[in-house]
């Protein structure tokens, strides 16, 4: 009953993409709001972004939709829209305050995801993309259960490109393989900084072993490109701003296109072939 609960209120959701990392502070919720604004500046494309990072939820604030709150209609919860094309939920919206620690269980976290799922009346979208925590734990196993319920295309895994990053991100992917979720790709970030003025590029993290890119050949898995850092990026992010839209120049927002571009290569193609099976 409950799988068909959830089966019914996500019919209309096109794709599912959930972003992981093996570590925290790799950028992974950077490339979720940027993920969801690229696929967004396509104005025929409705996008959702569910934020399940219960205990650190940073989504409200890159979005711009911090003081925001939920509203209840007879359909269930309404996203947050910061375009008409783009709606997000969070468990930031449910806090009285942006500084309110989140100091719960499993259980509470698993039921609170299961009601974003089950509760939130997305409505048409073509693309869902799901913001997760760090690791491997009861967050993952959750939305991957809720999930399988209905259809996923996959994951795509954030790292930079020092080895004490790699190290999670390969316990990542054997998490995915274990699960049966399928892997888009992995993307490299922070990987290397363009000085503006003297053009020299700099290793902030140096890709010791190879980095993402040699650790993607030796696992068999998809390399979707490398995001050098930009500071413009931050100060983004800390406004509430879409950094693709306020720096379009950038080398950084030309890996981002490139990147999202793959991404929806590869939800495309396994559409086809999941029609292609029917």
């Amino acid at each position: 009953a409950e799988a068909a609960e959830l089966r019914a209120r996500l019919r209309a959701v096109r794709h599912t993409v959930l972003v992981l990392s093996g570590k925290g502070g790799v950028g992974k919720s950077t490339f979720s709001a940027l993920l969801a604004h690229g696929l967004a500046a396509d104005e025929t494309k409705q996008v959702a972004l569910l934020d399940i990072d219960i205990c650190g939820p940073s989504i409200p604030k890159m979005m711009g939709l911090e003081g925001e709150q939920v509203h209840q209609s007879g359909s269930g919860w309404s996203p947050v829209y910061v375009e008409e094309n783009l709606g997000v939920m969070s468990v930031g919206f449910l806090l009285s305050s942006p500084d309110d620690a989140v100091i719960w269980r499993g259980p509470k976290k698993n039921g609170l995801i299961k009601q974003f799922l089950r509760d939130v009346d997305w409505g048409e979208v073509d693309y869902l993309i799901v913001d997760t925590p760090p690791g491997t734990s009861d967050e993952h196993l959750s939305i991957v259960q809720y999930l399988s319920a209905t259809h996923i295309d996959g994951a795509v895994i954030v790292t930079t490109p020092q080895e004490v990053s790699l190290q999670d991100v390969r316990k990542e992917i054997n998490f995915c393989h274990k699960v049966k979720l399928p892997i888009i790709g992995v993307v490299e970030n922070m990987s290397g900084f363009v000085c503006p003025k003297c053009k020299n590029e700099s290793q902030i993290f140096p890709p010791t072993t190879g980095g993402a890119e040699k650790m993607c050949q030796n696992l068999n898995v998809s390399f979707l490109g490398k995001v050098p850092l930009d500071p413009q990026i931050g100060k983004s992010c800390d406004r509430g701003q879409s950094f693709l839209a306020e720096a379009p120049e950038s080398p950084a927002t030309l890996s981002y296109r490139n990147i999202i571009q793959r991404i929806q290569e590869y939800c495309e193609q396994r559409h086809l072939q999941e029609e292609k099976m029917m």
